[in-house]
């Protein structure tokens, strides 16, 4: 059993060969001109970064056998870059007379990606060289091969490489892509090894871990669990004393009507009704619509009508289960965020899209199936990683382009994709050292991928107080939790003030220019700060864009079985609040008069300051105040006694204040945000 827990799925990159500890740099696949300097460059194009920067001449073990496979992915240029971003920011931006004017999935594949004549071009020129094709789209080309044939397709030798007592392999040279086909590939992934990075996992808090629970003795504390009906109903008697003389029980997880209320959906009158939230994870539950309507009968909801709940998985094509999590491991994810979406906009449809695993390719191919098909209106994402990592190096530029093309063509076809911004606050070091939700093989303070591209809404996370049972709003401070547990003799807390567990991320990208929408809302000093500190010249992306409840100890119950008997527990993260935004844009689709609304930060930006947004502002921590805390009570798990001593609004590196920040961007959403879709 855990405290709250914690889901947020997190991508793998998955290599032929993995390096258990790799701690250097995988080179990012940034395209460029080519030298004028090599005959064989002037007629292509460099993939600079190809060659990691671990593979050094001193860590050169020669070359690959000759018989080994190589798999990588070749992902395809759309037919005019430029026209594509131009026409999703038409599409997308309230006030151009193309607003709103979406294309058909069958117009935007024929108009801006890739044709079949570039696409047959583009295996003609793999199969001559002796790969074999794996699967195509006009998103990617995946291809296969040994030594000699990946010579011959990307001009580079595979080498094997000693790095950290670890042998991987890697291209000798940066690979070359002919003239024939330059203008129609954006890049490849897959000729290098890299370590798995996080995958999806809750957080939990082992009793057996010592300092997990205490012997309860003679405790004056609960013995049972025990937690508030809303803040503060609760006063926690024979607690020790903390941040202030009173202290009350944490609030019971929350459950679909109580958020409802506190976000004005209720009074909204809306349900989602003739939306479509796609929901992508990896894998899929076994059991995910029994549990759905379990849960949502539980609580006093309707369950899913027929055929308002549909699936697209291919389980016979599910892959890397053992690096990934496997379906249980992505179960809770997957029934967190079914759950919400349905608890929030109760009519939408739901279809969830299992990904095949949790690399970047099938993650890749379940989005480009959505916006290929136009199985949705919104799209909910709870997963993503850092960009920066001792281990992965650099987030590839050419699986950065391949995304962000899916991303906007699915702007054109007016389909929006919401990401959770993670739950380590600015990602940095000294977050990882004690965050729950943190990758420790992060270099540096750094804003999240695919949260911060410019082309969809990042998520960020709050702590949610009600005021009644019901869900009346109380208020909100950022998602940051410090946590301290009950000491052995029961008279304090350990460590005092506690350490930082939780924390909804966020942060300025050192990657994306600032986009057209964040400029007249986003302070100038923060665009131009990234999260190390460092100033720069020019403007970046910030993030998140909006915030809803998300903190870990103020959770949300969720329902699971996936073969087991079925249980409620807590759980946290952005992944709650990633899901519970979708929900709240299908509403808006409903008021909008079931049109669709597209890619949501234009509109949600028009609207920053005003009533549509309760602005996030952490009170105690700008007036040097006690920390907001409350003690969590498990009651006795396994003979021990498990309390915590909970402060909140302390995110790391980060501080909601008035008006925009990088805590929790505009705020969180009103009724007043979803009556705005009514006119306009």
């Amino acid at each position: 059993m855990t405290d709250h827990q914690s889901s947020r799925g997190r991508r793998t990159r998955i290599a032929t060969a993995a390096v258990a500890s790799l701690a250097l740099a995988t080179g990012a696949l940034v395209l460029a001109s080519p030298s004028q300097a090599d005959p064989v460059a002037a007629q292509a194009k460099v993939l600079t970064g190809t060659r990691p920067s671990w593979a050094t001449p001193s860590a050169d073990q020669g070359t690959l056998a000759a018989g080994a496979v190589t798999t990588a992915t070749v992902y395809l240029n759309a037919q005019d870059p430029a026209a594509l971003a131009a026409y999703a920011k038409a599409v997308s931006s309230p006030g151009n007379a193309s607003y709103g004017k979406f294309l058909t999935a069958a117009q935007a594949k024929s108009k801006f990606l890739a044709t079949p004549a570039q696409v047959k071009a583009v295996q003609a020129w793999l199969t001559g060289a002796g790969l074999k094709i794996g699967s195509t789209s006009q998103h990617a080309i995946t291809v296969s091969g040994n030594t000699a044939a990946i010579k011959r397709a990307f001009g580079t030798s595979l080498h094997s490489y000693k790095v950290k007592g670890a042998t991987v392999h890697a291209p000798s040279a940066n690979a070359v892509i002919p003239a024939s086909v330059a203008s129609s590939v954006l890049g490849v992934v897959g000729l290098a090894s890299t370590t798995p990075a996080t995958k999806p996992q809750a957080v939990p808090v082992n009793p057996a871990v010592k300092g997990a629970g205490v012997a309860p003795g003679k405790a004056t504390l609960p013995t049972v669990a025990t937690c508030s009906d809303y803040w503060g109903q609760k006063a926690a008697k024979g607690a020790p004393v903390g941040y202030t003389a009173k202290m009350d029980f944490d609030q019971c997880s929350f459950y679909p009507s109580q958020l409802r209320q506190a976000y004005g959906i209720t009074a909204s009158g809306l349900t989602g009704k003739g939306a479509t939230v796609a929901i992508i994870d990896a894998y899929a539950s076994s059991t995910m619509l029994a549990d759905a309507n379990q849960y949502a009968t539980n609580h006093g909801d309707k369950a899913f009508k027929a055929g308002q709940y549909t699936e697209v998985v291919t389980p016979s094509q599910w892959n890397n289960q053992d690096a990934c999590g496997g379906p249980e491991g992505w179960a809770p994810e997957e029934a967190l965020d079914v759950e919400m979406v349905h608890g929030l906009a109760p009519d939408a449809k739901v279809v969830y899209v299992g990904a095949n695993s949790c690399t970047d390719d099938d993650l890749g191919a379940a989005l480009a199936n959505v916006v290929d098909n136009h199985l949705a209106d919104v799209v909910s994402n709870s997963w993503g990683e850092i960009m920066h990592s001792y281990t992965n190096g650099d987030y590839p530029q050419a699986l950065i382009a391949s995304y962000e093309q899916t991303f906007e063509q699915g702007a054109i076809e007016g389909i929006g994709f919401d990401f959770s911004a993670g739950d380590c606050g600015d990602s940095s070091p000294g977050a990882a050292a004690t965050g729950a939700n943190c990758d420790p093989s992060t270099t540096e303070a750094q804003a999240n991928w695919p949260d911060s591209d410019p082309w969809v809404t990042s998520v960020g996370g709050t702590a949610l107080a009600i005021s009644n049972k019901k869900g009346a709003y109380g208020f909100e401070t950022d998602m940051g939790t410090l946590r301290s547990s009950l000491s052995a003799d029961q008279k304090g807390w350990n460590p005092l003030p506690g350490s930082f567990y939780f924390g909804g991320g966020g942060g300025v990208s050192d990657e994306f220019a600032q986009p057209w929408y964040q400029g007249p809302v986003v302070p100038s000093a923060t665009a131009h700060t990234l999260p190390t500190g460092a100033t720069v010249d020019t403007a970046m992306r910030a993030t998140p864009d909006v915030s809803m409840n998300g903190d870990l100890y103020t959770s949300v119950l969720v329902g699971i079985s996936d073969g087991a008997a079925y249980s409620e527990g807590g759980y946290g993260g952005t992944s709650v609040s990633a899901p519970e935004f979708s929900a709240v844009q299908a509403d808006a689709i409903q008021a909008h008069g079931g049109r669709a609304l597209g890619f949501a930060n234009p509109a949600i930006y028009s609207r920053a300051g005003g009533k549509s947004y309760t602005d996030v502002v952490n009170k105690d921590a700008a007036q040097g105040k006690p920390p907001l805390s409350a003690v969590f009570d498990a009651g006795t798990i396994d003979g021990a006694l498990r309390v915590r001593l909970v402060a909140f609004g302390r995110d790391y590196g980060l501080t909601a204040v008035k008006g925009y920040d990088v805590a929790t961007g505009v705020g969180s959403p009103t009724e007043a945000y979803l009556k705005s879709f009514k006119n306009g």
